[in-house]
């Protein structure tokens, strides 16, 4: 299975983030993360989560890497040291496709992180775990993270149907990534 083997993953880091795998104690900044309505906007059913729907996903989270042995990390903002966000590599849902997932806390908008943070995941992806394509998914209104995405040259393909809803459908494949490197 891809990433079961810990010795390729050490944990990321990035000039401004270091990523890690999350634990259970941090429910509560997760939580706080996931309450804003800003933030959730345009993630999961598009409102404001409580502490126990934070729950679920944070399991959720944590069954994943010990499943696949890789997943959603917690990005740690070197200079607060916060727990800011989340960003890292899931199945896209009832497929086998490995998609890229991410959210920041509102204060760290508007600083590049998301880029930073999902910049350093697709190379995660395809140099460590050796993936041959990596797929997105977002809110067809959502400009924001479709900027992220083309900064890292992912390519709208479709709008498709997952998560209950019709999103935009980006990927890349090893190839493109490695002409832009």
């Amino acid at each position: 299975m891809i990433g079961k083997d810990d010795s390729v993953r050490p944990d990321p880091e990035t000039p401004r983030l270091h990523f890690r795998k999350f634990r259970a104690d941090d429910l509560n900044e997760l939580a706080a993360i996931r309450a804003d309505p800003d933030v959730m906007k345009y993630i999961a059913s598009g409102r404001p989560e409580s502490i126990a729907e934070a729950q679920t996903i944070l399991n959720k989270i944590l069954v994943h890497w010990e499943q696949h042995g890789f997943g959603r990390c917690a990005l740690i903002h070197k200079a607060s040291r916060n727990l800011i966000g989340w960003c890292g590599l899931s199945y896209l849902e009832d497929t086998r496709e490995v998609e890229i997932g991410y959210g920041i806390a509102k204060p760290y908008w508007g600083k590049g992180l998301a880029s930073e943070a999902a910049g350093a995941t697709i190379t995660y992806g395809f140099e460590q775990l050796g993936l041959a394509r990596i797929v997105a998914v977002t809110w067809p209104d959502n400009l924001a993270s479709q900027r992220v995405l083309a900064k890292l040259g992912m390519a709208f393909v479709k709008i498709a149907h997952f998560y209950e809803a019709d999103v935009a459908y980006y990927a890349i494949s090893r190839e493109e990534y490695q002409v832009r490197s």
